[in-house]
This record gives structure tokens, C-alpha cells and sequence, in this order.
């Protein structure tokens, strides 16, 4: 064999071959590696390190160049590229849309929701227009209460503690109704000792609201309250009676400092300061009571006290009788039986006071042969806990009416029926 041939044949054993020639022969391990890379062209030759799509298993055989692959040549005419312009706009402008479409795709509803007329959506859209704003001016700003029509020429019941620190300082008294045209209050009477009072604008024709009957409520009727709490007008809250007859007495700020005993009905609805005087109202709409007080724990950030779910309203049954009577003739009057009690006596009970003039010449306690020193222990079967139950209770009914009282002399209790006599 010539030297040209056996350099040939020594090329062509470099050479890839099939799979089961793939493993060098003996005669091509013989060779060196300077014999290999004299006989192999330096431009074929790979880097010594093996790259990091091949494996260490095959990096003998990766150490020579792949074969380039076969390139083709594309020629586009004017209207493939008419085409292809067409296409990637059509394209941009759907990307363009995605990306900047602000429309999230929710799911909606073309559903109307039924409210029932009897309904809390249903008796508020009824009741609201009713319900007035009253704001007074005082020496420390403005005070804001609530009010609503009881007569249609525009009679407005409210709480006497809304009004009062403007009329003691002859200020303005201003009503703002659900429409929120504003009108000047004239007070037409007024009665602290069951927190009432009457206002009335110049108008005709006013939604008045029905009036109920409060000695039918049960514990766990459905309430609704409606005022403006906070200057929020229009607000509406709902509960149920969550009890009933409970003593509440609050304070007044005219200078005799006289309180307001009241037989009240309590309520879980939300009641904040703004709802005082607003009505509460039952299941049909009617009128069973005048928010006036509140329970609470301390004060709110606003420096008020809050709704913590005891909420107060004073019967309607007794405010129909004492807004009856300040229309009439502008004053009030409330059931006395005629005695003075002793407010540091504990109780149980309440004991009439142990002074000369503590029972009133000829009134219903004289007649009843009451004396200084008897303890009154229940009112109608009702127990007496202490002197303010006993106010209250008898304040609770009606100039007229007999009520029965159990009281304690010494070691004998007895047993009298009198019947309750009108203030002076």
C-alpha cells in the first residue's frame, strides 16, 4: 500500500461512521495523538471541553464540529408581505386590546330583587320620608335630634332635651325634611318630665305616620329606627323589643334640673346620639315609640357615647297622650299620687319620705291613709326595687286611673286602691 493510500485510509477511519462503527478499531487506537491531529485538519477540531447540552459519555465523539444544517432560501413577493402586514396588525391590535382592557369581566346579573311592602327596604322606603332632621343652635354650637310627622298640616313629635337648650337660650330651631328643604320650628309645648315635645313648620299636606298601640308589643317584635344619628339623615336601623317596662330616668338642662322618668321599651336596633326623637316603628310601619336614651360604656372618639345594642324609646301610648295635650293647650300634666319619697332610701321599696309635708293635703296618698315612713312595695302587682321604679310606673299611666298599691308599716303590710290625680 502506497503512502498516498495509507493516508487516506487513515482520514477516512476519522470520519463518523454508523453507529456500530462508532467505536474506534484497534488499529485506530494504535495511533498516537500527534499522528491524530496531523492527519485530521485543525479547522475541524472542536474545543476540549465537552458543552453543556452533551454528557460526559459522549464527549469523545462530540469533539468534532456537527454538520452545519442545510439553509433554504425563502423569497417573499408584495402581496405575501400585503399579507403578513394584514396579519401582524390584526394580531397587535388584539394584544393592544387584552392589555389594556380595564373591563374585569365579571359575571353580572340583570335580576330585580322582590321587596315585600312589609319588608325593612319596604317599611323604610314608607317610613323614611316621614323622619325630619331638627337642629337647634346653642351656646356650644349646634345640637341635631330627629322628629317625625304625626299631624298632616305639620305637627313634629320629638324629645324635649333636643329642643330645650335652644329655647332656654332663645335660639333657632331648624327642620330639615327627607327632601331636604329646611324649615324654622315654632315650639308649640313641651314636657320634661316625660322627655316630649311638639314642634310645628308651615306646611300642608305632611306624610304623618300611623301611630300604634305600644301596650301590644311583645319582646322579639321586629323594630325599625330611623333618624339622623350624627348629622346622618335617612339612617335606618333594625332590632327587636328586647324588653319591656324598663325604669329609665335622664336629666334635664334647664335650671330647676328636673329628669325625665320614663317606662321605657328597650331595643337592640342601633340608636346613636341624632336618633333621639325619631320614631321606632313594628312590622306594619305604625309608630310604637320616641327613641330618647341610650345605654353605653363610655365615649367614642367624637367624644359621644355609643350604640352598644340598649337602646330606649318611650312608649307611644304615653307620648299620643301628652302630644295631645300640648296641642291643646300647650302644657302637659302627669299622674301624681301625691307624696314625696326618699331617694336615699335603698330598697327594696320605695319609702315615703319621714318629713312633715311629705304626703299632700287631700291628694290620692292622703285619702289612701298613707303616712311618712311607709314603704311602697309593689305598684299593680309590679315589685318596687327603689323610688325611681315607682315614679316611673306611675307615671306610665293615665291622669284617672286607679292603680293598687302594697306598702309596708313597720311589720304589717297592707293593701289600698287609689286613683292617680293630675299635676299642678
Amino acid at each position: 500500500m502506497s503512502d498516498v493510500e495509507s493516508s487516506s485510509q487513515e482520514q477516512d477511519s476519522l470520519a463518523p461512521q454508523p453507529e456500530e462503527a462508532v467505536a474506534p478499531s484497534s488499529e485506530t487506537n494504535s495511533e498516537t495523538p500527534s499522528e491524530i491531529s496531523s492527519s485530521v485538519p485543525s479547522a475541524t477540531l472542536m474545543p476540549t471541553q465537552t458543552p453543556w447540552w452533551v454528557s460526559d459519555g459522549q464527549s469523545t465523539i462530540a469533539r468534532y464540529a456537527p454538520v452545519a444544517p442545510i439553509k433554504r432560501a425563502l423569497h417573499v413577493t408584495w402581496y405575501m408581505a400585503l399579507a403578513m402586514s394584514l396579519i401582524a396588525g390584526l394580531v397587535g391590535a388584539l394584544v393592544g386590546k387584552v392589555a389594556f382592557d380595564n373591563n374585569p369581566h365579571l359575571v353580572t346579573t340583570s335580576q330585580v330583587i322582590e321587596r315585600a311592602p312589609n319588608s325593612i327596604a319596604g317599611i323604610a322606603a314608607r317610613v323614611s320620608p316621614s323622619v325630619v332632621e331638627i337642629n337647634s343652635t346653642t351656646n356650644s354650637g349646634t345640637d341635631t335630634g330627629s322628629g317625625f310627622f304625626i299631624q298632616s298640616n305639620g305637627y313634629i313629635m320629638t324629645n324635649n332635651h333636643v329642643i330645650e337648650a335652644a329655647v332656654l337660650g332663645n335660639s333657632k330651631i331648624t327642620v330639615k325634611l327627607a327632601n331636604n328643604k329646611q324649615y324654622t320650628a315654632t315650639v308649640v309645648g313641651r314636657d320634661t318630665s316625660y322627655d316630649l315635645a311638639v314642634l310645628k313648620i308651615d306646611v300642608t299636606g305632611a306624610p304623618a305616620l300611623a301611630l300604634g298601640d305600644s301596650d301590644k308589643v311583645q319582646v322579639g317584635d321586629t323594630v325599625i329606627a330611623i333618624g339622623s344619628p350624627l348629622g346622618l339623615q335617612g339612617t335606618v336601623t333594625s332590632g327587636i323589643i328586647s324588653a319591656k317596662n324598663r325604669p329609665v330616668t335622664t336629666s334635664s338642662d334647664n335650671t330647676a334640673n328636673e329628669s325625665s322618668f320614663i317606662n321605657a321599651l328597650q331595643t337592640d336596633a342601633a340608636i346613636n346620639p341624632g336618633n333621639s326623637g325619631g320614631p321606632l316603628v313594628d312590622a306594619t310601619g305604625a309608630v310604637i315609640g320616641v327613641n330618647s336614651a341610650i345605654a353605653s360604656l363610655g365615649s367614642s372618639a367624637m367624644g359621644q357615647p355609643g350604640s352598644i345594642g340598649l337602646g330606649f324609646s318611650i312608649p307611644i301610648n304615653q307620648a299620643k297622650r301628652t302630644a295631645d295635650q300640648l296641642i291643646k293647650t300647650g302644657t302637659s300634666h302627669y299622674p301624681i299620687v301625691g307624696m314625696s319619697l326618699d331617694s336615699a332610701f335603698s330598697g327594696p321599696g320605695a319609702r315615703i319620705a319621714n318629713v312633715a309635708n311629705a304626703i299632700l293635703p287631700g291628694g290620692p296618698a292622703a285619702t289612701a291613709g298613707l303616712q311618712p315612713g311607709d314603704i311602697v312595695l309593689s305598684i299593680d302587682g309590679q315589685p318596687i326595687s327603689v323610688s325611681d321604679d315607682l315614679i316611673v310606673a306611675i307615671r306610665s299611666h293615665a291622669i284617672g286611673d286607679t292603680v293598687t298599691l302594697k306598702f309596708q308599716r313597720g311589720t304589717v303590710t297592707q293593701t289600698v286602691k287609689l286613683v292617680l290625680a293630675a299635676s299642678k
